[in-house]
């Protein structure tokens, strides 16, 4: 596997070179916790499925998570019977915990995990692990919810799933569809530098795991399976449901304020199709023109509520200043998140008083609008002057995204004394240790990353003279540290 690339970054994907022999190219991971009966029937099935239809060298690791049966002395029967088994054992519970500390060991270019009930086919395994063996895709997960999957399970769980998959894509914008079915692989050189992100010790490891991994521009797989309820599950669904939105909460929390150094999953600049330069058309514009429609409108509908709102207090010229003042500031803000990428707070104040100067020529448009009505007729009516204002507004509106794209938010290019290269440029250029905003952030260590640093923010951030900077190709940013930590696993 190469593993040349600029610092920070992850190598470019490439098709797994044949491996020699006895080196696994798969090592399969059964988390477990007290599956002393269960345990032994999923391991000899799952062997025997791997030597029948697996092409390359395999390796199946029993993860046990502290368990107090007999679990530990049935994984090691079965290491010392069979060759391509192994056990490893945790003295702290938890499927994340020992899935982060089973993958951080493994030597294995490819690693996945399943649960110990084998509910899902096993028939789907291969399909699972052959787009990251080949380099396509980064991590693959097995989907319940697919149109193709066939699923046998109660109502409960089916709407317990569903729902939750529901809160995912409404709070976190998540457009994988299942995050909790117990039957995921990735690369290993991915999962070196996504892990140390994930803080979930618990079950919901998998949701946080596919989240970042997501945001980050990282390609997800997912294969239809055939699922078939377990009804013995130990799963405390109540408690396993509290913690998970726990989880949604504090991670919709740390990408809200871009806290998650997710540039460091960036891959090599190039390797994306995003990064190629199309003629005659700037980066970014189209994705910039959609955002910047829909906060303009709800900006607008807003301004309206606002000015209806003041104009009830006061002229017709004060409540129109105001109610501009306010939404402009909104505006602003929700610009510079959604419709730009800009993240963090490095450059807030700047960019708000530039909004400003941009508010005072779209009040200058807007109250010369008014002036020119009251001029024309003496009173007019409230249907009359909101009129007005919505074609005064869109006038403005088409002049403010100018100047929010050349000069709040521009785009910085390589070669200007006063600007940054592009944000996947300084990937390959600025990520180093002895760069200022390695040296400063909290998670840049030697200890932690060797010869490697990172910038900060996800998808922008600032540098030490105030300039402020954005991914041009992502929507949020990256990581990469070597810590070791697990989990355990079954389904919701």
């Amino acid at each position: 596997m190469r593993t040349d690339s600029s610092p920070g970054t992850l190598p470019a994907r490439e098709h797994l070179p044949a491996a020699g022999a006895g080196t696994p190219v798969l090592d399969v991971v059964i988390p477990v916790y007290n599956e002393e009966k269960d345990l032994q029937p999923c391991v000899l099935r799952l062997h025997e499925h791997l030597k029948r239809t697996f092409p390359y060298a395999f390796r199946i690791t029993v993860a046990d998570n502290a368990s107090t049966d007999a679990t530990p002395q049935v994984a090691a029967r079965l290491e010392a019977r069979i060759p391509e088994v192994t056990s490893f054992r945790l003295e702290q519970k938890g499927r994340g915990r020992a899935l982060r500390t089973v993958w951080s060991a493994s030597d294995a270019p490819v690693l996945a995990y399943m649960d110990v009930d084998l509910s899902t086919d096993l028939n789907a395994l291969l399909p699972l692990v052959a787009p990251l063996i080949s380099g396509h895709s980064d991590l693959a997960i097995g989907s319940r919810l697919a149109r193709a999957s066939r699923v046998v399970r109660g109502p409960k769980r089916e709407f317990i799933s569903r729902a939750y998959n529901l809160i995912l894509r409404g709070s976190l914008q998540a457009r994988f569809s299942d995050a909790q079915c117990g039957f995921k692989a990735i690369r290993r050189d991915v999962a070196q530098v996504l892990l140390p992100l994930v803080e979930d010790t618990g079950w919901f490891f998998d949701t946080e795991m596919l989240v970042l991994a997501e945001r980050a521009g990282l390609r997800i797989h997912e294969v239809p399976v055939d699922w078939v309820d377990d009804p013995d599950s130990t799963v405390h669904i109540a408690r396993t449901a509290t913690e998970d939105l726990k989880g949604v909460w504090r991670i919709g929390r740390a990408l809200a304020t871009g806290s998650l150094p997710l540039d460091r999953l960036a891959r090599p600049f190039g390797d994306d199709p995003r990064d190629r330069e199309i003629k005659d058309v700037p980066r970014g514009l189209a994705r910039q023109l959609v955002g910047f429609c829909v906060v303009g409108g709800l900006s607008t509908v807003f301004y309206l509520a606002l000015y209806s709102l003041f104009r009830q207090v006061s002229g017709a010229q004060f409540a129109n200043a105001l109610a501009l003042l306010v939404s402009a500031v909104a505006n602003t803000a929700a610009n510079r998140r959604l419709t730009f990428g800009v993240r963090g707070r490095g450059g807030v104040v700047r960019h708000q008083a530039q909004g400003l100067v941009v508010f005072g020529i779209g009040l200058a448009l807007t109250s010369g609008s008014l002036a020119a009505l009251n001029e024309a007729t003496s009173d007019p009516s409230h249907a009359t002057e909101l009129a007005v204002l919505i074609a005064a507004n869109l006038a403005a509106t088409v002049l403010r995204f100018l100047l929010f794209r050349a000069w709040v938010f521009p785009d910085r290019h390589e070669g200007s004394q006063d600007s940054a290269p592009p944000a996947a440029t300084r990937l390959r250029h600025d990520l180093h240790p002895q760069h200022p905003q390695c040296r400063q952030h909290p998670y840049a260590t030697p200890d932690t990353y060797g010869t490697t640093g990172f910038r900060a923010g996800a998808g922008a951030g600032a540098d030490a003279d105030g300039t402020t900077w954005r991914d041009a190709t992502m929507p949020l940013q990256p990581v990469r540290p070597q810590t070791t930590d697990a989990r355990n696993h079954d389904d919701h």
